[in-house]
């Protein structure tokens, strides 16, 4: 019953997180599209790769963002008692979660192509791609832990994802503070 309270009275905030959470989604998927113009070069198909993981990602968040919104309207049009009202409010919560944790098997294979990419291209630190890659297989790993041992998952889930962590956020602060080297064409 809190968390349905929790709702009703913040549900201006609820709506918020909706909508900026399908805004994320949005941005996510023009992120790669802007980093294969600068990438394919490097390799083509591992470039589309990105994107395409990116692509099946932002998808099934998309999607997924329907068990985010339908508590709202449940609680707002419900003919539901409360005890069922309150089980189907969480159930929605908890599947949006899982929705979540699906879609990692994405957000983690897109950062293969992309951490080598990075590492390949000169344009970057070569760190920032090692942790990209690595941070693959730590996303991979957590989706597995979370739903065959969802117990240790819950210990270990900040650890295994940090390398990941650390590439997304080294190349979003790289990005927006240094920027890509432009490469010159060659003189004919």
């Amino acid at each position: 019953q809190q968390t349905i309270v929790s709702i009703t009275q913040n549900e201006f905030l609820f709506r918020l997180g909706f909508v900026s959470d399908l805004l994320m989604q949005l941005a996510y998927f023009l992120l790669p599209l802007v980093l294969y113009r600068i990438l394919k070069k490097i390799n083509k198909w591992l470039a589309q790769t990105m994107v395409l993981s990116v692509s099946v990602a932002v998808a099934i968040m998309c999607v997924n963002m329907l068990n985010h919104y339908a508590p709202l309207v449940l609680i707002n049009h419900s003919i539901l008692d409360s005890k069922q009202l309150e089980n189907t409010v969480l159930f929605h919560l908890d599947m949006h979660s899982k929705g979540y944790h699906i879609a990692q098997i994405f957000f983690g294979l897109w950062l293969l192509p992309l951490g080598y990419l990075v590492l390949k291209s000169g344009l970057f630190p070569k760190l920032i791609g090692i942790f990209l890659m690595i941070g693959c297989l730590g996303y991979l790993t957590d989706f597995v832990l979370y739903f065959l041992f969802p117990s240790e998952n819950q210990n270990l889930s900040e650890w295994i994802t940090l390398p990941a962590d650390l590439g997304e956020f080294s190349l979003s602060l790289y990005l927006l503070f240094k920027g890509v080297k432009s490469q010159k064409s060659p003189k004919s």
